[in-house]
């Protein structure tokens, strides 16, 4: 058997982290193997690294396969090469900066650093929709997250590669502050004087508040304006959108579409279906073959 048939993908995020072994051969996840577990990124290293470790060695042992070969989707600023974390200025795993988190993980868990593979967390995305997901037809798209923060990556002839627009010049700020999470609650407040707690409340409003309509409307343009800029330096055959807010897609991709055809693109919009899973089959495809084309 391939020694990398069974790769587990690792999503690390701001407050979990998230693993599923991969079956490399078929593109799917053993989904008995799924572990999510809360992270204090507040904590100290030792903290940290004994959580991850947790559910890396939970996520084995629940298909019953030992630890083989590692693929980590991690937020940046990272040296994904050499596993040395610059994470800084965000208040989340402050502890690790300058640090080697990949030699203390393969410590932690008694392998070589070798058997470990990390990439960016948006990049992870795109590769995941390409190994497995709505990409597979494609050799060359962009794909953006939406959700908490702005992801974006870009895939040129197979190679896939972090965009880092969130802090892009966007309108009268930068991209992030009007394609997040935060964009909604703020404008909702902005409009009514009230707070509400996540997009998935405001969606449930759609039908019957026509203000609701009128920040869905306005994301939309918001959104089909990036992908415009995005595009208009890359050559691509569709996009690709994931991340939380892509679960209310029908309440703004047809306005986003409707906007960019205005504008002459006809590019296909396709909405992630393995959405949260994307990064964690996108990290494991790291031990695929042509595993070198995903990069920071």
């Amino acid at each position: 058997m391939n020694k990398n048939k069974y790769v587990l993908g690792i999503d690390i995020g701001g407050s979990h982290i998230t693993a599923a072994v991969i079956d490399m051969q078929q593109r799917n996840i053993l989904k008995n193997s799924f572990t999510r577990e809360r992270v204090d990124s507040h904590g100290s290293t030792k903290q940290i690294i004994h959580t991850w470790c947790s559910v890396i060695k939970a996520s084995y042992k629940k298909v019953d396969i030992q630890i083989g070969c590692l693929g980590i989707a991690m937020p940046g600023p990272f040296d994904y090469d050499n596993g040395i974390s610059y994470i800084a200025g965000n208040d989340k795993y402050a502890a690790f900066y300058g640090l080697n988190v990949k030699e203390m993980l393969a410590s932690e868990l008694q392998i070589n650093s070798d058997q470990i593979l990390m990439s960016n967390d948006a990049a992870c995305f795109l590769a995941g929709e390409v190994f497995a997901g709505e990409a597979r037809a494609y050799q060359n798209l962009v794909g953006i997250t939406l959700g908490t923060g702005l992801g974006s990556a870009v895939c040129k002839e197979g190679k896939i590669t972090d965009a880092n627009l969130w802090c892009s010049s966007f309108l009268n700020g930068i991209a992030e502050d009007y394609l997040s999470t935060r964009w909604f609650l703020k404008r909702y407040y902005e409009l009514t004087g009230l707070n509400i707690l996540n997009v998935r409340e405001l969606t449930l409003l759609y039908e019957e508040n026509q203000t609701v309509r009128k920040i869905f409307t306005e994301f939309s343009h918001n959104l089909g304006l990036f992908l415009k800029n995005f595009q208009q330096d890359h050559v691509v055959e569709a996009i690709v959108i994931g991340g939380n807010i892509a679960n209310a897609s029908n309440r703004f991709l047809s306005n986003v579409i409707k906007y960019l055809e205005s504008q002459g693109i006809n590019t296909p919009i396709h909405i992630s279906r393995l959405n949260e899973d994307a990064a964690l089959v996108g990290a494991a495809g790291c031990w695929a073959v042509g595993a070198a084309n995903l990069t920071e």
